[in-house]
């Protein structure tokens, strides 16, 4: 859907919405440790500017869940703090829930009701009712394209239908700060490209700052900016483009069965230090990386059953600040 230039409303003097903060979030050294002693947050932190839409990237493990879950007020700081708009969530937990949107992971539609209907009940539990919990149903079911469908029940709706609807109620109470857990997962590419859609035009129309877990390189492509998340820490945090600049030059990727012999040729023939990663994948980083590729290969006869050159990805970062892939770690 198009939005004309001249309708936007200005989130900062809408009579209906406080003034915004620089800051829509603020965590400053927050740590979390779960019974039995594992600590998932290691004096974190980080901040998201009103209206950006900002990216949680990491493996399993990596402490973005429990993060979104501190966020979410679903469970208190530990140690450290953590604000939305300057709002306390250690103090304030409810005036915050105020200014919240939460769609989780796992589905949270009642699939025995409408479209219509879970919209509506999820507004009782803001206070809403009659004409103006209405109108917002109305407006949200069109602008997620389901205002045809919205007399429908939610069992006959496929995946990315759903996951519209989940985004719809997540905004049933004007949030200021829309909070996603991995929004894409279990989507056809279509279905994401139309999530996608949908965040874009709430960013845009509505001045909401969106903040998402993600596992998925494609979609924090996408962000405005990327904080990645490794082992309860915040190792690296910028725009998509920057974080890749900072891997420099290209990336080139040997698979071998000898990846130990690989790394010794590398060192002693060419003077490369390859990335210390573990498996069949000898990786390292060069600028024109293309017209290395003849000596490589060599200086390796035998040794390599395929070669890649490719510019850096947001794989290739992960890889760079902790030395290992990003499948490479276990809850």
């Amino acid at each position: 859907m198009t939005i004309p230039r001249d309708s936007t409303p200005n989130p900062k003097t809408s009579p209906d919405r406080a003034p915004a903060s620089d800051a829509a979030v603020q965590v400053d050294r927050l740590s979390h440790a779960y019974r039995g002693g594992r600590t998932a947050l290691h004096e974190l932190s980080l901040s998201v500017r009103a209206g950006e839409i900002v990216a949680l990237l990491g493996p399993n493990g990596s402490g973005k869940t429990t993060l979104f879950r501190v966020l979410s007020t679903l469970i208190p700081p530990q140690s450290g703090s953590a604000k939305i708009f300057d709002i306390d969530l250690a103090t304030r937990r409810d005036e915050a829930r105020k200014l919240l949107g939460v769609v989780f992971q796992n589905p949270s539609l009642d699939k025995q009701l409408t479209a219509r209907e879970n919209l509506r009940y999820h507004g009782h539990l803001f206070g809403l009712r009659g004409g103006e919990l209405e109108a917002r149903i109305e407006d949200l079911l069109r602008r997620v394209d389901l205002l045809d469908r919205s007399n429908e029940y939610v069992s006959g709706f496929s995946g990315g239908m759903r996951r519209r609807v989940e985004i719809a109620k997540g905004l049933i109470n004007q949030p200021r700060l829309l909070l996603l857990d991995e929004p894409s997962t279990g989507l056809d590419p279509v279905a994401r490209a139309d999530v996608w859609r949908y965040l874009d035009e709430v960013r845009r129309r509505d001045g909401v700052t969106v903040l998402m877990t993600t596992h998925l390189m494609d979609e924090a492509d996408r962000c405005d900016r990327v904080c990645v998340m490794d082992a309860g820490r915040l190792v690296a945090e910028g725009s998509p483009a920057a974080l890749k600049e900072r891997v420099g030059g290209d990336v080139i990727t040997l698979s071998s069965r000898d990846p130990d012999a690989v790394k010794k040729v590398l060192r002693e023939k060419l003077s490369i230090e390859p990335d210390a990663i573990d498996g069949p994948v000898v990786r390292f980083e060069r600028p024109r990386g293309h017209e290395l590729i003849p000596a490589v290969i060599e200086a390796l006869p035998g040794l390599v059953d395929s070669v890649s050159v490719g510019k850096p990805t947001l794989e290739d970062v992960f890889i760079r600040v902790t030395g290992r892939r990003f499948d490479a770690i276990d809850d």
